[in-house]
Protein backbone atom coordinates (compact mmCIF):
# COMPACT_ATOMS: atom_id res chain seq x y z
CA UNK A 1 0.00 0.00 0.00
CA UNK A 2 1.56 3.24 -1.14
CA UNK A 3 1.09 6.45 1.63
CA UNK A 4 0.33 9.78 0.56
CA UNK A 5 2.18 12.39 1.39
CA UNK A 6 1.72 14.21 4.31
CA UNK A 7 -0.15 17.53 3.60
CA UNK A 8 1.25 19.35 6.12
CA UNK A 9 5.10 18.51 4.97
CA UNK A 10 6.34 21.62 2.84
CA UNK A 11 7.27 19.83 -0.79
CA UNK A 12 11.14 20.13 -1.15
CA UNK A 13 12.15 23.00 -2.91
CA UNK A 14 14.19 21.72 -6.04
CA UNK A 15 17.76 21.65 -7.02
CA UNK A 16 19.45 25.01 -8.06
CA UNK A 17 21.10 24.72 -11.67
CA UNK A 18 24.92 24.54 -11.14
CA UNK A 19 27.51 25.05 -13.62
CA UNK A 20 30.57 25.27 -11.36
CA UNK A 21 32.80 26.22 -15.11
CA UNK A 22 30.57 28.87 -15.94
CA UNK A 23 31.17 30.12 -12.09
CA UNK A 24 35.07 29.87 -13.17
CA UNK A 25 35.18 31.60 -15.92
CA UNK A 26 32.81 34.79 -14.59
CA UNK A 27 35.55 34.78 -11.31
CA UNK A 28 38.45 34.79 -14.27
CA UNK A 29 36.50 37.64 -15.82
CA UNK A 30 36.10 39.57 -12.70
CA UNK A 31 39.47 39.28 -11.76
CA UNK A 32 41.07 40.23 -15.35
CA UNK A 33 38.27 43.22 -15.08
CA UNK A 34 39.99 44.05 -11.38
CA UNK A 35 43.62 43.82 -13.13
CA UNK A 36 42.13 46.24 -16.22
CA UNK A 37 40.95 48.80 -13.86
CA UNK A 38 44.45 48.70 -11.37
CA UNK A 39 46.22 49.39 -14.29
CA UNK A 40 44.05 51.61 -15.88
CA UNK A 41 44.23 54.04 -12.99
CA UNK A 42 47.81 53.65 -12.53
CA UNK A 43 48.54 55.03 -15.79
CA UNK A 44 46.03 58.03 -15.49
CA UNK A 45 48.17 58.80 -11.83
CA UNK A 46 51.39 58.49 -14.37
CA UNK A 47 49.96 60.95 -16.94
CA UNK A 48 49.17 63.43 -13.84
CA UNK A 49 52.67 62.92 -12.60
CA UNK A 50 54.14 63.60 -16.28
CA UNK A 51 52.11 67.24 -16.72
CA UNK A 52 53.67 68.19 -13.03
CA UNK A 53 57.24 66.72 -14.51
CA UNK A 54 57.83 64.26 -11.80
CA UNK A 55 59.41 61.04 -13.20
CA UNK A 56 57.75 57.81 -13.23
CA UNK A 57 58.76 54.23 -13.47
CA UNK A 58 60.92 52.12 -15.83
CA UNK A 59 57.51 50.49 -17.45
CA UNK A 60 55.47 52.78 -19.53
CA UNK A 61 52.36 53.75 -17.77
CA UNK A 62 53.84 52.59 -14.16
CA UNK A 63 54.77 55.13 -11.29
CA UNK A 64 57.29 54.52 -8.96
CA UNK A 65 58.28 55.19 -5.73
CA UNK A 66 55.84 54.02 -2.63
CA UNK A 67 53.00 54.47 -5.02
CA UNK A 68 53.96 52.03 -7.55
CA UNK A 69 54.85 49.71 -4.46
CA UNK A 70 51.14 50.20 -3.62
CA UNK A 71 49.83 49.72 -7.12
CA UNK A 72 52.16 46.51 -7.63
CA UNK A 73 50.41 45.29 -4.27
CA UNK A 74 47.14 45.41 -5.10
CA UNK A 75 47.91 43.58 -8.21
CA UNK A 76 49.89 41.26 -6.84
CA UNK A 77 47.11 40.97 -4.71
CA UNK A 78 44.15 40.93 -7.00
CA UNK A 79 46.29 37.94 -9.04
CA UNK A 80 46.86 35.99 -5.59
CA UNK A 81 43.05 36.03 -5.02
CA UNK A 82 41.95 35.94 -8.54
CA UNK A 83 44.02 32.40 -8.77
CA UNK A 84 43.17 31.11 -5.28
CA UNK A 85 39.68 31.28 -6.15
CA UNK A 86 40.12 29.40 -9.06
CA UNK A 87 42.12 26.64 -7.19
CA UNK A 88 38.86 25.93 -5.32
CA UNK A 89 36.43 26.28 -7.80
CA UNK A 90 38.63 23.81 -9.91
CA UNK A 91 38.78 21.44 -6.84
CA UNK A 92 34.95 21.85 -6.29
CA UNK A 93 34.14 21.35 -10.12
CA UNK A 94 33.97 17.07 -10.22
CA UNK A 95 32.47 16.70 -7.04
CA UNK A 96 29.18 19.30 -7.86
CA UNK A 97 29.02 18.42 -11.58
CA UNK A 98 26.61 14.99 -11.22
CA UNK A 99 23.60 14.15 -11.78
CA UNK A 100 21.80 14.95 -9.15
CA UNK A 101 22.79 18.69 -9.44
CA UNK A 102 21.87 19.27 -12.99
CA UNK A 103 23.75 22.00 -15.08
CA UNK A 104 21.68 25.25 -15.82
CA UNK A 105 19.16 24.75 -18.71
CA UNK A 106 20.40 26.26 -21.82
CA UNK A 107 17.94 29.00 -22.73
CA UNK A 108 17.83 31.34 -25.55
CA UNK A 109 18.58 33.94 -23.33
CA UNK A 110 21.21 32.79 -21.66
CA UNK A 111 22.62 31.74 -24.82
CA UNK A 112 22.30 35.29 -26.23
CA UNK A 113 24.49 36.56 -23.07
CA UNK A 114 27.15 34.42 -23.87
CA UNK A 115 27.24 34.51 -27.19
CA UNK A 116 27.52 38.61 -27.35
CA UNK A 117 30.15 37.79 -24.88
CA UNK A 118 32.29 35.72 -26.91
CA UNK A 119 31.60 38.19 -29.36
CA UNK A 120 33.29 40.76 -28.22
CA UNK A 121 35.83 39.50 -26.05
CA UNK A 122 35.98 35.43 -27.28
CA UNK A 123 39.73 35.75 -28.35
CA UNK A 124 41.10 36.78 -24.79
CA UNK A 125 38.26 34.22 -23.01
CA UNK A 126 39.94 31.87 -25.39
CA UNK A 127 43.60 33.09 -24.81
CA UNK A 128 43.31 32.45 -21.30
CA UNK A 129 41.68 28.92 -20.99
CA UNK A 130 38.03 30.54 -19.92
CA UNK A 131 35.25 28.26 -19.56
CA UNK A 132 32.91 30.67 -20.85
CA UNK A 133 34.81 30.27 -24.21
CA UNK A 134 32.37 29.09 -26.97
CA UNK A 135 33.68 25.72 -29.50
CA UNK A 136 32.92 25.60 -33.11
CA UNK A 137 30.24 23.03 -32.90
CA UNK A 138 27.67 22.08 -35.74
CA UNK A 139 23.52 21.38 -34.10
CA UNK A 140 21.46 19.57 -36.37
CA UNK A 141 17.47 19.17 -34.22
CA UNK A 142 19.21 20.88 -31.46
CA UNK A 143 21.58 17.93 -30.75
CA UNK A 144 25.65 18.74 -31.16
CA UNK A 145 26.55 16.16 -33.79
CA UNK A 146 28.58 13.48 -32.19
CA UNK A 147 29.83 10.91 -35.02
CA UNK A 148 30.48 8.16 -32.33
CA UNK A 149 26.79 8.56 -32.51
CA UNK A 150 25.51 10.23 -35.65
CA UNK A 151 21.79 11.07 -36.41
CA UNK A 152 19.53 8.52 -37.59
CA UNK A 153 19.83 8.31 -41.79
CA UNK A 154 16.05 7.81 -41.91
CA UNK A 155 15.84 11.89 -40.42
CA UNK A 156 18.51 13.04 -42.88
CA UNK A 157 18.31 13.90 -46.58
CA UNK A 158 21.14 13.91 -48.53
CA UNK A 159 20.84 17.49 -49.48
CA UNK A 160 22.62 18.85 -46.15
CA UNK A 161 22.00 22.77 -45.30
CA UNK A 162 24.85 24.80 -43.24
CA UNK A 163 23.32 27.60 -41.99
CA UNK A 164 26.03 29.87 -39.92
CA UNK A 165 25.31 32.90 -37.44
CA UNK A 166 26.83 36.16 -37.57
CA UNK A 167 28.98 38.17 -34.75
CA UNK A 168 27.97 38.10 -30.96
CA UNK A 169 25.12 35.44 -32.07
CA UNK A 170 24.43 31.75 -31.98
CA UNK A 171 22.47 29.34 -33.69
CA UNK A 172 19.62 29.32 -31.68
CA UNK A 173 18.72 32.73 -33.33
CA UNK A 174 17.70 31.70 -36.48
CA UNK A 175 14.74 31.28 -34.73
CA UNK A 176 12.95 34.74 -35.71
CA UNK A 177 9.53 36.50 -35.30
CA UNK A 178 7.99 38.84 -38.02
CA UNK A 179 4.79 40.43 -36.98
CA UNK A 180 3.97 38.37 -34.18
CA UNK A 181 4.89 34.89 -36.59
CA UNK A 182 7.47 32.45 -36.36
CA UNK A 183 10.60 32.73 -38.96
CA UNK A 184 13.59 30.46 -39.43
CA UNK A 185 15.00 29.90 -42.54
CA UNK A 186 16.35 26.61 -41.98
CA UNK A 187 13.48 25.40 -40.99
CA UNK A 188 11.66 26.77 -44.14
CA UNK A 189 14.15 25.50 -47.04
CA UNK A 190 14.29 22.61 -45.29
CA UNK A 191 10.44 22.37 -45.55
CA UNK A 192 10.37 24.01 -49.17
CA UNK A 193 13.12 21.92 -50.55
CA UNK A 194 13.99 18.76 -48.40
CA UNK A 195 17.10 19.79 -46.92
CA UNK A 196 18.55 18.85 -43.73
CA UNK A 197 19.74 21.66 -41.96
CA UNK A 198 22.60 21.78 -39.82
CA UNK A 199 23.83 25.07 -37.39
CA UNK A 200 26.66 26.33 -36.80
CA UNK A 201 27.91 27.74 -33.47
CA UNK A 202 31.39 29.70 -33.01
CA UNK A 203 33.65 31.81 -30.76
CA UNK A 204 32.75 34.61 -32.79
CA UNK A 205 35.44 36.85 -31.50
CA UNK A 206 38.09 34.77 -32.66
CA UNK A 207 39.55 35.53 -35.81
CA UNK A 208 37.89 34.85 -39.16
CA UNK A 209 41.06 32.76 -39.73
CA UNK A 210 40.70 30.88 -36.97
CA UNK A 211 36.85 29.99 -37.47
CA UNK A 212 37.56 29.18 -41.32
CA UNK A 213 39.93 26.57 -40.32
CA UNK A 214 37.56 25.02 -37.19
CA UNK A 215 34.39 25.14 -39.42
CA UNK A 216 36.46 23.47 -42.77
CA UNK A 217 37.79 20.65 -40.03
CA UNK A 218 33.50 20.16 -38.85
CA UNK A 219 32.31 20.11 -42.63
CA UNK A 220 35.29 17.38 -43.06
CA UNK A 221 33.90 15.42 -40.85
CA UNK A 222 30.40 15.94 -42.14
CA UNK A 223 31.83 15.02 -45.46
CA UNK A 224 33.52 12.16 -44.16
CA UNK A 225 30.31 10.45 -41.41
CA UNK A 226 26.58 11.81 -42.98
CA UNK A 227 25.01 8.89 -42.19
CA UNK A 228 23.37 8.99 -45.94
CA UNK A 229 25.20 9.54 -49.00
CA UNK A 230 25.68 13.49 -49.80
CA UNK A 231 23.88 14.95 -52.75
CA UNK A 232 24.56 18.55 -52.55
CA UNK A 233 25.95 21.19 -49.49
CA UNK A 234 24.18 24.52 -49.34
CA UNK A 235 25.33 27.68 -47.33
CA UNK A 236 23.30 29.75 -45.86
CA UNK A 237 25.48 32.58 -43.80
CA UNK A 238 24.64 35.66 -41.72
CA UNK A 239 27.09 38.61 -41.08
CA UNK A 240 30.40 37.40 -40.20
CA UNK A 241 29.42 34.18 -41.20
CA UNK A 242 29.50 34.73 -44.45
CA UNK A 243 33.20 35.61 -44.26
CA UNK A 244 34.25 32.37 -41.98
CA UNK A 245 32.37 30.23 -44.73
CA UNK A 246 34.79 32.03 -47.39
CA UNK A 247 37.95 32.14 -45.08
CA UNK A 248 36.59 27.44 -44.41
CA UNK A 249 36.40 27.42 -48.06
CA UNK A 250 39.74 29.18 -49.13
CA UNK A 251 41.38 27.19 -46.59
CA UNK A 252 40.06 23.77 -47.39
CA UNK A 253 40.26 23.97 -51.27
CA UNK A 254 44.42 24.44 -50.52
CA UNK A 255 44.44 21.46 -48.41
CA UNK A 256 42.65 19.41 -51.04
CA UNK A 257 39.85 18.18 -48.25
CA UNK A 258 36.97 16.61 -49.41
CA UNK A 259 33.39 18.37 -47.95
CA UNK A 260 34.22 21.39 -51.05
CA UNK A 261 33.51 18.60 -53.44
CA UNK A 262 29.71 19.07 -52.58
CA UNK A 263 29.21 22.66 -52.01
CA UNK A 264 27.19 23.83 -54.60
CA UNK A 265 25.27 27.19 -53.45
CA UNK A 266 26.03 30.37 -51.16
CA UNK A 267 23.58 32.54 -49.92
CA UNK A 268 25.39 35.39 -47.87
CA UNK A 269 22.62 37.62 -45.89
CA UNK A 270 24.39 40.98 -44.95
CA UNK A 271 27.57 39.78 -45.03
CA UNK A 272 30.64 42.47 -44.75
CA UNK A 273 32.72 41.36 -47.85
CA UNK A 274 34.79 44.26 -47.24
CA UNK A 275 34.42 45.34 -43.89
CA UNK A 276 31.83 47.92 -41.70
CA UNK A 277 32.67 51.85 -41.40
CA UNK A 278 31.94 51.17 -37.48
CA UNK A 279 35.35 49.29 -36.99
CA UNK A 280 37.21 51.84 -39.04
CA UNK A 281 35.64 54.41 -36.80
CA UNK A 282 36.86 52.14 -33.51
CA UNK A 283 40.78 52.71 -34.96
CA UNK A 284 40.41 56.52 -35.55
CA UNK A 285 38.79 57.02 -31.85
CA UNK A 286 41.66 54.43 -30.24
CA UNK A 287 44.21 56.65 -32.62
CA UNK A 288 42.83 59.92 -31.45
CA UNK A 289 42.48 58.68 -27.76
CA UNK A 290 45.90 57.14 -27.63
CA UNK A 291 47.09 61.25 -29.04
CA UNK A 292 46.30 63.12 -26.07
CA UNK A 293 47.86 62.42 -22.37
CA UNK A 294 44.32 62.45 -20.32
CA UNK A 295 42.50 59.65 -22.66
CA UNK A 296 45.45 57.61 -23.40
CA UNK A 297 45.12 55.26 -20.26
CA UNK A 298 41.56 55.01 -20.97
CA UNK A 299 42.75 53.33 -25.03
CA UNK A 300 42.56 50.00 -23.42
CA UNK A 301 38.95 50.37 -22.73
CA UNK A 302 38.14 50.67 -26.57
CA UNK A 303 40.90 47.66 -27.49
CA UNK A 304 38.82 45.19 -25.45
CA UNK A 305 37.23 44.15 -29.10
CA UNK A 306 37.82 41.15 -29.94
CA UNK A 307 40.08 39.88 -33.05
CA UNK A 308 36.88 38.78 -34.68
CA UNK A 309 35.00 42.69 -34.52
CA UNK A 310 39.06 44.07 -36.15
CA UNK A 311 38.15 41.90 -38.79
CA UNK A 312 35.64 43.35 -39.76
CA UNK A 313 37.37 47.19 -40.62
CA UNK A 314 38.38 45.77 -43.63
CA UNK A 315 36.89 41.75 -44.01
CA UNK A 316 40.07 39.70 -43.22
CA UNK A 317 39.55 35.56 -44.34
CA UNK A 318 42.81 34.77 -44.03
CA UNK A 319 45.55 34.45 -41.49
CA UNK A 320 48.15 36.50 -43.78
CA UNK A 321 45.53 39.81 -43.39
CA UNK A 322 46.32 40.20 -40.26
CA UNK A 323 49.25 38.45 -39.08
CA UNK A 324 52.29 40.14 -37.82
CA UNK A 325 50.21 43.36 -37.98
CA UNK A 326 48.41 45.78 -34.92
CA UNK A 327 45.36 45.01 -35.53
CA UNK A 328 44.31 48.40 -33.63
CA UNK A 329 46.59 50.84 -35.40
CA UNK A 330 44.51 52.34 -38.27
CA UNK A 331 45.97 51.25 -41.65
CA UNK A 332 45.35 50.48 -45.10
CA UNK A 333 43.29 47.38 -46.75
CA UNK A 334 46.45 45.02 -47.23
CA UNK A 335 44.14 41.85 -47.47
CA UNK A 336 44.81 39.14 -49.67
CA UNK A 337 42.18 39.04 -52.83
CA UNK A 338 40.04 36.33 -52.71
CA UNK A 339 37.76 35.73 -55.28
CA UNK A 340 34.01 34.54 -54.95
CA UNK A 341 34.64 30.54 -54.99
CA UNK A 342 34.40 28.91 -58.71
CA UNK A 343 31.90 26.40 -59.80
CA UNK A 344 29.61 27.31 -56.57
CA UNK A 345 26.00 29.66 -57.11
CA UNK A 346 26.67 32.23 -55.04
CA UNK A 347 23.86 34.64 -53.60
CA UNK A 348 23.68 37.92 -51.59
CA UNK A 349 21.20 40.03 -49.84
CA UNK A 350 21.91 42.80 -48.87
CA UNK A 351 19.98 45.65 -46.74
CA UNK A 352 19.22 49.32 -45.81
CA UNK A 353 17.08 51.03 -43.50
CA UNK A 354 16.66 53.67 -46.39
CA UNK A 355 13.59 53.34 -48.94
CA UNK A 356 16.26 54.06 -51.92
CA UNK A 357 19.57 53.57 -52.73
CA UNK A 358 22.25 56.71 -52.01
CA UNK A 359 25.43 57.44 -51.38
CA UNK A 360 24.66 56.89 -47.07
CA UNK A 361 22.64 53.88 -48.27
CA UNK A 362 25.72 52.42 -50.13
CA UNK A 363 28.64 53.63 -48.48
CA UNK A 364 27.83 53.82 -44.95
CA UNK A 365 24.46 53.43 -42.83
CA UNK A 366 23.44 50.64 -45.17
CA UNK A 367 21.43 48.01 -42.69
CA UNK A 368 23.13 50.31 -39.55
CA UNK A 369 26.34 47.70 -39.94
CA UNK A 370 27.54 46.73 -43.14
CA UNK A 371 26.62 49.19 -46.00
CA UNK A 372 24.93 48.28 -49.15
CA UNK A 373 28.09 48.31 -50.90
CA UNK A 374 30.04 46.16 -48.69
CA UNK A 375 27.79 43.57 -48.97
CA UNK A 376 26.82 43.38 -52.56
CA UNK A 377 31.11 42.64 -52.86
CA UNK A 378 31.39 46.10 -54.68
CA UNK A 379 35.19 47.79 -54.00
CA UNK A 380 36.86 50.83 -55.74
CA UNK A 381 39.59 48.62 -56.97
CA UNK A 382 37.93 46.00 -59.13
CA UNK A 383 40.17 43.12 -58.42
CA UNK A 384 38.60 43.24 -54.97
CA UNK A 385 35.42 43.24 -56.17
CA UNK A 386 32.65 39.75 -55.70
CA UNK A 387 31.12 38.72 -59.23
CA UNK A 388 28.17 38.07 -57.96
CA UNK A 389 25.55 37.90 -61.16
CA UNK A 390 22.90 40.42 -61.41
CA UNK A 391 20.02 38.15 -60.76
CA UNK A 392 22.01 36.31 -57.73
CA UNK A 393 21.58 39.86 -55.68
CA UNK A 394 18.77 41.20 -53.59
CA UNK A 395 18.26 44.08 -51.47
CA UNK A 396 16.15 44.38 -48.81
CA UNK A 397 15.01 48.28 -48.22
CA UNK A 398 13.83 49.38 -44.89
CA UNK A 399 15.38 46.81 -43.32
CA UNK A 400 18.13 46.34 -40.46
CA UNK A 401 20.50 44.01 -40.10
CA UNK A 402 19.03 41.63 -37.81
CA UNK A 403 15.61 41.76 -39.96
CA UNK A 404 17.25 40.01 -42.62
CA UNK A 405 16.81 37.13 -40.20
CA UNK A 406 13.33 37.42 -39.66
CA UNK A 407 12.33 38.40 -43.51
CA UNK A 408 9.42 35.96 -45.66
CA UNK A 409 10.73 38.20 -48.61
CA UNK A 410 14.38 37.12 -47.62
CA UNK A 411 12.82 33.60 -47.13
CA UNK A 412 10.50 33.56 -50.59
CA UNK A 413 14.07 34.41 -52.51
CA UNK A 414 16.04 32.23 -50.88
CA UNK A 415 13.40 29.50 -51.97
CA UNK A 416 13.62 30.91 -55.53
CA UNK A 417 17.53 30.62 -55.57
CA UNK A 418 17.84 27.58 -54.46
CA UNK A 419 15.06 25.96 -56.39
CA UNK A 420 16.45 23.70 -59.11
CA UNK A 421 16.00 24.77 -62.36
CA UNK A 422 17.60 24.50 -65.83
CA UNK A 423 20.44 26.99 -66.52
CA UNK A 424 21.20 26.64 -62.98
CA UNK A 425 24.93 27.10 -63.41
CA UNK A 426 24.72 30.08 -64.89
CA UNK A 427 24.97 32.13 -61.30
CA UNK A 428 27.89 30.34 -60.60
CA UNK A 429 30.93 32.66 -59.44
Amino acid sequence: MTSSPDPETPPKRPRKPVRIAEIRGVAKLITRSSLGITRMAEGVHRHVWNAIGIPGGTKTGRTRGLTGLIYSGVHGSLMAAGLGVDAVLAGLQPLLENEEIPAAPHTPQREAILSALNGFMGDQLAAHNNPLATPMILRHAGNILNWQTPPAPTHLSGKVLLLVHGLCMNDLQWDARHNGQSVNHGKALAAALNYTPIYARYNSGLHVSQNGRALSAQLEQVARHWPTPIDELTVVAHSMGGLVIRSALHVATQAGLRWPAYLKKIVFLGTPHHGSPLERAGAWVDERMGSMAYTAPFVPLGQVRSAGITDLRFGNLLDADWQGSDRFARLPDTRQIVPLPRDVACFTVAATTADKRGILADRLIGDGLVPLHSALGHHDDPRRSLAFGEDAQLIAYRTNHLALLSSPDVTRQMVDWLTPQDGDRENEC
